[in-house]
């Protein structure tokens, strides 16, 4: 049973949060990319990335064209030579989508961020250069 986002109408998949969790506590999935189906008005999965996939992976896996929401567990070594991780949230909107499509998931993106209990960072990126693994570790430590 999705609940309706009451800001924008949108439900969110129960899908999307179980998906989540197993991200965040089994560590099953490296990423998940999260569409907004216009004509359900629903929020869900649309691809999974396994543990073995690489962040390059993860970008590839976003459209040039249409918005996104990303969830992306980063792995990495502190300064005192400690291994982390850290769960970002990833909003994408490349400037070569709908305007229509950048307001839907504008207007979604905090209520939708709430759902997802354990997001540890969040990155807005409009093109590639502005998620790079160089700003991600920075944002990271």
């Amino acid at each position: 049973m999705a609940k309706a986002n009451s800001a924008s109408g949108l439900a969110v998949d129960d899908e999307c949060k179980l998906r989540f969790l197993e991200l965040k506590t089994r560590r099953c999935f490296r990423f998940i990319v999260f569409k907004i189906e216009e004509k359900a008005m629903q929020i869900t999965v649309e691809r999974l990335g396994q543990p073995e996939e690489s962040y390059e992976d993860f970008t590839k896996s976003l459209p040039t064209d249409e918005c996104r929401y990303a969830v992306y567990d980063f792995d990495f070594v502190t300064d005192e030579n400690c291994q982390k991780s850290k769960i970002f949230f990833i909003a994408w909107s490349p400037d070569s989508s709908k305007v229509r499509n950048k307001m839907l998931y504008a207007s979604s993106k905090d209520r939708f961020k709430r759902e997802l209990d354990g997001i540890q960072v969040e990155l807005q990126a409009t093109d590639p250069s502005e998620m790079s693994l160089d700003i991600v570790r920075c944002r990271a430590l």
